[in-house]
C-alpha cells in the first residue's frame, strides 16, 4: 500500500518547544543544556552530534536559540513561513545535507549542482549520492567526477551508492568502441568492484557514516548478474552479509532514537515514480525481504534514484506499508530525481524525456520532531516540492 503525500498535507507532530508571543522561553540555553547528555564517546565511534559539541560565543546555535524563543521567527539563510511564525517552530534543523543521483558523465551539470547546494545550503553536513556516478565505470570517468568535486564546493563528508552504469565497462572493447556481442570483452566482475571500491574508498558495497550525528547507510548490489546468469543483467543481488548487516544497523540507531536514511540505486516496486511501470518493477531479485526489513521502521528514510523521473510528480514521496511488518505507518521512500537527463510517464507504460534543461536533487533538513523533504531544480534555482514527515520518536 502506497500513499502519495502532497503539498497540501499539514504536518500534525507535537510542537513541545513551541513560544507564544509574549511569552518568556520555557528555559535558558544553559538550562537546556543541563538537561542533555553530555555524550561521554561518540556513537558507534564516529562524530559526536552538533548540539553535544561545545558552543562557542556567539555562535550559530546561540542565535538560533534566541532567534527560536522570539514571535515572528527567523531562520537562519530564509525567513521563516507564516505557519511557523505562527506556532513558533523556527528552532533550526539539527542537521541539513543533500542527495543528488545520476551523474552518469554530465560533469558540467555536476558542477551547477555543487554551486546551487552551496548557495541554498552552506553548512551542509553532507552529500549523498544515489548511485550512476559514472556513465561506464572506467577508473578515468571516477577521476573526472573528483576533479569536478575538487573544483567546486562541496561538503566533506560524500556517502556514494553504487550504480548500474558502474558496471557498462564490458560493453566496451575500449573507451572508443562499444562491442556488446562479444561482451565482457576480457573485463572482469572483481575489477568493476574494485574500481568503485578504490573511487568511494571504502571495501564493500555497503557503508555508514553519518551527516551532522544522523545515521546514513548505503546499499547496493554485490553481483552483476549478467556475470553469474546470462538472462540477467542489471538487477539487484544483496548478500546474507548486507541483510544482516542492514538489520543490525537499523535496530541500533532505532534503540538510540534516530532516524535513519538509506541511500540507494535502484527503487524499490510500487514506490516513488516510475515503480508502477513495467521498466522498473523487478530491479530487486529479493525486494519482498528488503521491503520486509525497512517495512518494519517507521522513522526510515530510503533515498532512490535509477529511474531519472521528474521530482515534479505527484508520487515523488510517498509512505509504503509492508504487509506483515505491523507498522501501519510505513516508511519514508523518495525519488532523488537525477543530475542527468529527466523522464516521465508516457501513459502507456513506458516513459519520454523531459524537454529542456534537467538537473535535479534534494535538500533534507532534520529536526527534533520532523524532517523536512525539499526537491530542487539546479537548472532554475528553483524549489520545485516540499514535504514534512512527522517523526514517530523525537530525537
Amino acid at each position: 500500500m502506497v500513499r502519495a503525500v502532497t503539498d497540501f498535507d499539514v504536518c500534525t507532530a507535537r510542537r513541545p518547544w513551541a513560544v507564544r508571543p509574549g511569552c518568556r522561553p520555557a528555559f535558558t540555553w544553559r538550562q537546556l543544556r543541563s538537561r542533555i547528555s553530555n555524550g561521554s564517546g561518540p556513537e558507534n565511534g564516529r562524530l559526536r552530534h552538533p548540539r553535544l559539541l561545545p558552543r562557542p560565543e556567539g555562535s550559530l546555535v546561540e542565535r538560533r536559540a534566541l532567534i527560536a524563543s522570539t514571535a515572528g521567527a527567523v531562520a537562519l539563510g530564509a525567513l521563516a513561513t507564516p505557519a511557523e511564525a505562527r506556532t513558533g517552530r523556527g528552532d533550526g534543523p539539527l542537521t541539513t545535507f543533500n542527495v543528488i543521483s545520476d551523474i552518469q558523465g554530465d560533469l558540467g551539470d555536476l558542477a551547477t549542482a555543487l554551486k546551487d547546494m552551496r548557495a541554498t545550503n552552506p553548512h551542509s553536513s553532507g552529500l549523498a549520492v544515489a548511485g550512476d556516478i559514472t556513465p561506464r565505470g572506467y577508473d578515468a570517468e571516477y577521476a573526472e567526477v573528483r576533479r569536478v568535486l575538487d573544483r567546486n564546493p562541496h561538503p566533506r563528508e560524500i556517502a556514494w551508492a553504487i550504480g548500474n552504469h558502474e558496471f557498462y565497462v564490458p560493453k566496451w572493447a575500449d573507451p572508443d568502441t562499444l562491442a556488446q556481442a562479444t561482451w565482457p570483452n576480457g573485463t572482469t566482475e572483481d575489477s568493476l568492484f574494485r574500481s568503485f571500491h578504490r573511487f568511494a574508498e571504502r571495501g564493500t558495497v555497503y557503508a555508514e557514516t553519518t551527516f551532522g550525528g544522523i545515521p546514513v547507510l548505503t546499499i547496493g548490489t554485490e553481483r552483476y548478474m549478467h556475470y553469474h546468469d546470462p538472462k540477467l543483467w542489471d538487477e539487484v543481488w544483496l548478500s546474507e552479509a548486507q541483510f544482516q548487516w542492514l538489520a543490525d544497523r537499523l535496530a541500533h540507531w532505532t534503540r538510540r532514537r534516530r532516524p535513519v536514511m538509506v541511500i540507494t540505486h535502484h527503487p524499490l516496486p510500487n514506490t516513488v515514480s516510475g515503480t508502477r511501470n513495467k521498466l522498473y518493477m523487478s530491479d530487486y531479485l529479493q525486494a519482498e525481504r528488503l521491503l520486509g526489513l525497512l517495512g518494519r521502521h517507521r522513522d526510515v528514510f530510503l533515498f532512490s534514484g535509477h529511474t531519472h523521473w521528474d521530482l515534479g510528480l505527484s508520487d515523488w514521496y510517498v509512505r509504503r506499508v509492508v504487509p506483515g511488518t505491523a507498522n501501519l505507518d510505513g516508511f519514508s521512500v523518495v525519488n532523488t530525481g537525477a543530475v542527468q537527463t529527466g523522464f516521465t510517464d508516457n501513459g502507456q507504460g513506458g516513459e519520454n524525456a523531459v524537454d529542456g534543461a534537467f538537473n535535479q536533487g534534494l535538500q533534507v533538513e532534520v529536526y527534533r520532531d520532523r524532517v523536512v523533504l525539499k526537491a530542487r531544480d539546479f537548472a532554475t534555482g528553483a524549489w520545485l516540492k516540499q514535504v514534512t514527515v512527522p517523526l514517530s520518536t523525537r530525537i
